[in-house]
């Protein structure tokens, strides 16, 4: 009888123990929260902004408009996104563009973009503020943070990523050279490119004069250019242009609004003010048309192997 005893209470405890267990995916160091208890569609409105933490992705694919966006914002329907720096935070009282529409449902986002055409995800809560978008179709998640339009802060994206809005025109015209500085060999630069796309670090310049039409440049020089930060000033950098023939030239560059630049030359003590010509908008192209032309947003950290893919059911 006591034996039976034994074995009743062993059998009950374990009955009780598998009914309270729950399965739960713990990936790359977090452990997502189980389904909110809200529909998938108040959870992503729940954020008027969702930044694109572009160096936590995981996995080896793409997916393009998520590769190029700053934020996302999903609106009764309607997909927007800052793709641009020039004009965050006031371009489209600060959601950026419409880029196409969405739906969602058990924890399941379909997207139309425009351009790109139709994506799906799995949604997961990491945390209050913090969803993952899984593509299946090739295997990468994006991770987003949410955050309210009053609160984020468009100034730090802005120069946390500013060689992106380096990028954002298709030339800089020098517009002014101060008095003050001795004279060197940059007097004769006249216009800057820097170029998107596969190598994010190339730059290109011309001493050509009066050019009305950036694409009328003929471009003397290609080469390799860096963009630093000082260490206490997050709106100051340092700009490095590699001039083989001639050795690197250094400069702090400050940006003085959407279309101005200002590179103080360090070695000759030379302010110059650089104008940008041809303004670039990811997504559109300069007629208004839609164009699949993007800049590819770089990694700063390695890629890592998604483990969503081993555990869908």
């Amino acid at each position: 009888m006591k034996t039976l005893k034994l074995f009743l209470v062993f059998a009950v405890s374990a009955t009780l123990f598998t009914s309270c267990y729950t399965e739960e995916i713990i990936v790359d160091g977090y452990n997502p929260e189980p389904a909110p208890s809200i529909s998938l569609n108040q959870l992503l409105n729940s954020y008027e902004l969702w930044y694109v933490d572009i160096n936590e992705t995981i996995g080896y694919g793409e997916t393009p408009f998520l590769q190029i966006a700053f934020t996302v914002s999903f609106r009764n329907g309607n997909l927007f996104a800052n793709n641009n720096l020039v004009g965050i935070g006031s371009q489209g009282n600060g959601y950026g563009i419409q880029v196409g529409s969405y739906d969602a449902y058990n924890m399941i986002l379909d997207v139309y973009h425009v351009i790109d055409g139709y994506q799906t995800f799995d949604v997961y809560q990491i945390n209050n503020n913090t969803i993952e978008l899984y593509n299946p179709n090739n295997d990468t998640s994006y991770f987003l943070r949410g955050y309210q339009r009053a609160n984020f802060d468009y100034d730090f994206v802005f120069y946390d990523n500013i060689h992106y809005f380096l990028q954002e025109y298709e030339a800089w015209e020098k517009t002014y050279t101060s008095p003050t500085g001795t004279i060197n060999e940059f007097d004769n630069e006249n216009y800057l490119q820097f170029l998107a796309g596969g190598n994010d670090s190339e730059f290109r310049s011309s001493q050509d004069v009066n050019v009305g039409n950036p694409n009328n440049i003929y471009w003397d020089y290609t080469g390799i250019y860096g963009v630093s930060n000082i260490p206490g000033n997050m709106y100051l950098k340092t700009l490095t242009l590699d001039y083989d023939y001639f050795g690197n030239e250094h400069f702090e560059l400050s940006v003085l609004n959407d279309a101005r630049i200002e590179l103080y030359h360090i070695a000759s003590g030379t302010i110059y003010e650089f104008t940008g010509r041809g303004y670039i908008q990811y997504l559109r192209n300069a007629e208004g048309k839609q164009s699949s032309k993007a800049k590819k947003r770089k990694f700063k950290s390695e890629r890592k192997e998604n483990p969503r893919e081993s555990n869908r059911v």
